[in-house]
């Protein structure tokens, strides 16, 4: 489970649609009060920052509407509160951009 912390632009096929996935599981975790996965560490960086992964969403959307994707699962605003950024990490974005180079799958980070 990831959501990643570089630009949706630089993200291959695999990796946006994936995150798309991943997001909307952690929405709803955090929307609907969800066991699975609701201590994992990513859905945990997400919690009281609602907003920022709304707006995450919005451009991962972005994204895929610009390559020719057609997108059919809007989160709903109501719930969009708390924090407008994400400052918590995982891993730095720094130590993102190295992941995904090391996996050699078409991002372009």
């Amino acid at each position: 489970m990831r959501i990643w912390d570089v630009s949706p632009r630089q993200l291959c096929r695999s990796h946006l649609l994936g995150e798309h996935r991943e997001l909307h599981a952690i929405w709803s975790i955090l929307i609907h009060q969800k066991k699975g996965y609701a201590n994992h560490p990513e859905t945990l960086r997400w919690k009281g920052k609602q907003k920022a992964l709304y707006l995450r969403h919005e451009q991962i959307v972005s994204e895929m509407v610009r390559r020719g994707y057609h997108h059919f699962s809007p989160l709903d605003i109501a719930f969009a509160t708390g924090a407008s950024q994400q400052d918590v990490f995982v891993d730095s974005p720094d130590e993102q951009v190295l992941l995904l180079r090391q996996k050699k799958c078409g991002c372009t980070v």
